[in-house]
């Protein structure tokens, strides 16, 4: 304890790790939108073309499991980038989001009720108005579900990257293993309470995005 004590009472030790929180939520929450953003028109090809489903999923399948350090070594002589950028974080956990959650939003997508998109289509929904007004809203609460996980699995891999010199929390651990111990709890800790928080976020987002999800259980309620 009076080593913790020690650690937060120096005012340098508070700054760095202002900035490492900072680069960890960078560097795990950009490629979360950006995987997000790239899952979903993917997860709705291999809803609508048939042939495609299991090339996506088996190509998803085969990217979540090359080894993080791997692709954090073999992205700066692919892409031409410095060996300690964030960019080359970014673009691999990108690449594992995307794996992730091509599958979760499948099958949110095909979860949505039959009866629902056939009374869209008769009211005069077109595909793509019906898949962004009607289809996708209701698929929110189980794509949030896939998100969580993504979320979670891209706090803790953001940690990896300090083995190649890139910032964030995981570098408390590499100090921690070098010369100072009480910084390896410290960066557990935080990276726990870090994936809460999103987690939390992500969460209150999905019940503001579905009000008819409170109101139906309000009613079943009563």
């Amino acid at each position: 304890m009076d080593e913790l004590l020690r650690y937060f009472s120096s005012p340098s030790n508070r700054e760095v790790l202002l900035e490492q929180i900072g680069q960890h939520v960078y560097l795990s929450l950009v490629p979360l939108l950006a995987g997000v953003l790239l899952a979903l028109p993917l997860g709705r090809i291999a809803q609508r073309v048939g042939w495609s489903r299991a090339a996506l999923l088996g190509t998803a399948g085969i990217v979540y499991t090359i080894p993080s350090l791997a692709v954090f070594v073999l992205l700066p002589s692919l892409l031409g980038t410095d060996f300690t950028s964030s960019l080359n974080v970014v673009i691999a956990l990108t690449l594992y989001t995307t794996a992730l959650l091509v599958r979760p939003v499948l099958d949110a997508l095909e979860a949505v009720p039959t009866h629902v998109t056939i009374a869209a289509t008769a009211m005069g929904y077109r595909p793509h108005r019906r898949f962004l007004t009607v289809e996708l809203p209701l698929a929110v609460p189980a794509l949030t579900s896939g998100v969580r996980v993504a979320s979670v699995s891209n706090i803790s891999l953001v940690s990896v990257g300090a083995l190649v010199g890139t910032g964030g929390l995981g570098r408390l651990f590499m100090v921690g293993f070098e010369r100072d111990l009480v910084q390896i709890p410290v960066g557990i800790v935080l990276t726990v309470l870090l994936a809460l928080l999103v987690d939390l976020l992500l969460v209150l987002g999905c019940r503001l995005l579905t009000p008819w999800e409170r109101a139906g259980r309000a009613v079943i309620a009563s």
